[in-house]
Protein backbone atom coordinates (compact mmCIF):
# COMPACT_ATOMS: atom_id res chain seq x y z
CA UNK A 1 0.00 0.00 0.00
CA UNK A 2 1.41 3.43 -1.02
CA UNK A 3 -0.13 7.15 -0.53
CA UNK A 4 1.11 9.09 -3.20
CA UNK A 5 0.95 13.14 -3.42
CA UNK A 6 1.22 14.75 -6.70
CA UNK A 7 1.11 18.16 -8.21
CA UNK A 8 1.06 19.23 -11.82
CA UNK A 9 4.39 19.41 -11.75
CA UNK A 10 4.80 15.60 -10.84
CA UNK A 11 5.36 13.42 -7.43
CA UNK A 12 5.90 15.32 -4.09
CA UNK A 13 5.92 11.93 -1.99
CA UNK A 14 5.36 8.17 -2.21
CA UNK A 15 4.67 7.03 1.54
CA UNK A 16 4.80 3.11 1.33
CA UNK A 17 3.10 1.18 4.23
CA UNK A 18 4.68 -1.78 5.77
CA UNK A 19 3.26 -5.12 5.40
CA UNK A 20 0.06 -5.97 7.64
CA UNK A 21 -0.60 -1.93 8.57
CA UNK A 22 -3.21 -0.14 8.06
CA UNK A 23 -3.51 3.32 7.40
CA UNK A 24 -5.38 4.45 10.04
CA UNK A 25 -5.66 8.69 11.48
CA UNK A 26 -2.43 8.35 13.01
CA UNK A 27 -0.98 6.99 10.48
CA UNK A 28 -2.30 9.54 7.42
CA UNK A 29 -1.81 12.32 10.07
CA UNK A 30 2.43 11.19 10.20
CA UNK A 31 1.91 11.15 6.50
CA UNK A 32 0.60 14.25 5.99
CA UNK A 33 3.45 15.90 7.83
CA UNK A 34 5.70 14.42 5.72
CA UNK A 35 4.04 15.79 2.84
CA UNK A 36 4.60 19.30 4.26
CA UNK A 37 7.96 18.82 4.07
CA UNK A 38 8.28 17.16 0.83
CA UNK A 39 6.46 20.54 -0.34
CA UNK A 40 9.15 22.41 1.32
CA UNK A 41 11.98 20.57 -0.38
CA UNK A 42 10.23 20.33 -3.51
CA UNK A 43 8.32 23.33 -4.13
CA UNK A 44 10.37 25.96 -2.75
CA UNK A 45 7.42 28.97 -1.86
CA UNK A 46 4.69 26.63 -2.33
CA UNK A 47 3.93 26.60 1.60
CA UNK A 48 3.76 30.82 1.41
CA UNK A 49 1.26 30.58 -1.46
CA UNK A 50 -1.56 28.82 -0.40
CA UNK A 51 -2.14 24.38 -0.46
CA UNK A 52 -5.33 23.19 -1.76
CA UNK A 53 -5.15 19.07 -0.97
CA UNK A 54 -7.89 17.08 -2.96
CA UNK A 55 -8.21 14.13 -1.00
CA UNK A 56 -10.94 11.37 -1.10
CA UNK A 57 -13.10 10.87 1.61
CA UNK A 58 -11.67 7.96 2.97
CA UNK A 59 -12.21 7.65 6.82
CA UNK A 60 -8.92 9.02 7.79
CA UNK A 61 -9.04 11.74 5.70
CA UNK A 62 -11.98 13.28 6.91
CA UNK A 63 -11.48 12.48 10.93
CA UNK A 64 -11.41 15.57 13.27
CA UNK A 65 -7.72 15.10 13.87
CA UNK A 66 -6.91 15.26 10.45
CA UNK A 67 -8.86 18.26 9.62
CA UNK A 68 -7.25 19.97 12.60
CA UNK A 69 -3.70 19.53 11.15
CA UNK A 70 -4.66 20.36 7.65
CA UNK A 71 -6.27 23.83 9.65
CA UNK A 72 -2.74 24.15 11.50
CA UNK A 73 -1.13 23.96 8.13
CA UNK A 74 -3.91 26.81 6.80
CA UNK A 75 -4.19 24.06 3.60
CA UNK A 76 -7.71 24.41 2.00
CA UNK A 77 -9.76 21.02 1.73
CA UNK A 78 -11.35 21.16 -1.96
CA UNK A 79 -14.41 19.15 -1.42
CA UNK A 80 -15.14 15.77 -2.71
CA UNK A 81 -18.62 14.27 -3.54
CA UNK A 82 -18.57 10.88 -1.39
CA UNK A 83 -18.32 7.59 -4.30
CA UNK A 84 -16.36 9.86 -7.00
CA UNK A 85 -13.61 7.56 -7.63
CA UNK A 86 -13.89 9.78 -11.04
CA UNK A 87 -13.19 12.86 -9.68
CA UNK A 88 -10.17 11.94 -8.17
CA UNK A 89 -6.66 12.44 -10.43
CA UNK A 90 -5.36 9.91 -8.98
CA UNK A 91 -8.16 7.52 -9.78
CA UNK A 92 -9.01 8.45 -12.98
CA UNK A 93 -5.29 9.34 -14.34
CA UNK A 94 -2.04 7.97 -12.63
CA UNK A 95 -3.23 4.87 -10.97
CA UNK A 96 -4.96 4.21 -14.55
CA UNK A 97 -1.48 4.38 -15.70
CA UNK A 98 0.61 2.91 -13.18
CA UNK A 99 -1.87 -0.45 -13.40
CA UNK A 100 -1.16 -0.69 -16.99
CA UNK A 101 2.69 -0.53 -16.69
CA UNK A 102 2.24 -2.71 -13.39
CA UNK A 103 0.41 -5.78 -15.31
CA UNK A 104 3.97 -5.88 -17.62
CA UNK A 105 6.33 -5.96 -14.70
CA UNK A 106 7.14 -9.04 -11.77
CA UNK A 107 9.14 -8.39 -8.80
CA UNK A 108 11.41 -10.47 -7.22
CA UNK A 109 10.18 -8.85 -3.40
CA UNK A 110 8.44 -5.95 -2.00
CA UNK A 111 11.83 -3.63 -1.95
CA UNK A 112 12.49 -4.22 -5.67
CA UNK A 113 8.57 -2.98 -6.32
CA UNK A 114 8.92 0.34 -3.90
CA UNK A 115 12.08 0.88 -6.16
CA UNK A 116 10.67 0.51 -9.53
CA UNK A 117 7.42 2.00 -9.04
CA UNK A 118 9.52 5.20 -7.62
CA UNK A 119 12.03 5.20 -10.68
CA UNK A 120 8.61 4.58 -12.70
CA UNK A 121 7.24 7.65 -10.94
CA UNK A 122 10.52 9.88 -11.94
CA UNK A 123 10.75 9.10 -14.98
CA UNK A 124 7.18 10.22 -15.85
CA UNK A 125 7.42 13.90 -17.58
CA UNK A 126 5.88 16.85 -16.02
CA UNK A 127 3.49 17.43 -18.81
CA UNK A 128 1.54 14.07 -17.73
CA UNK A 129 1.01 15.17 -14.29
CA UNK A 130 -0.06 18.61 -15.67
CA UNK A 131 -2.16 16.91 -17.81
CA UNK A 132 -4.23 14.40 -14.96
CA UNK A 133 -5.16 17.88 -13.06
CA UNK A 134 -5.94 19.60 -15.59
CA UNK A 135 -9.04 17.00 -16.62
CA UNK A 136 -10.29 17.85 -13.36
CA UNK A 137 -11.92 20.72 -14.43
CA UNK A 138 -13.72 19.59 -17.18
CA UNK A 139 -14.94 16.18 -15.09
CA UNK A 140 -16.00 18.29 -12.41
CA UNK A 141 -17.71 20.36 -14.64
CA UNK A 142 -19.62 17.12 -15.95
CA UNK A 143 -20.50 15.96 -12.49
CA UNK A 144 -22.12 19.81 -11.72
CA UNK A 145 -24.08 19.30 -14.85
CA UNK A 146 -25.61 16.38 -14.22
CA UNK A 147 -26.38 16.78 -11.02
CA UNK A 148 -23.69 15.24 -9.16
CA UNK A 149 -24.60 11.57 -10.50
CA UNK A 150 -21.50 9.60 -11.54
CA UNK A 151 -19.33 10.84 -14.60
CA UNK A 152 -17.37 8.06 -16.18
CA UNK A 153 -15.47 10.30 -18.40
Amino acid sequence: MATIFWDRKGILLIDFLERGFTINTDAYCETVKKHRRAIQNKRCGMLSSGIVLLHDNARPHTIARTAQLLQQFRWEVFDHPPYSPNLTPSDYHLFMHLKKWLASQSFEDNDRLKRDVTTWFKLLAADFFDTGIRKLVPRYQKCVEVGGDYVEK
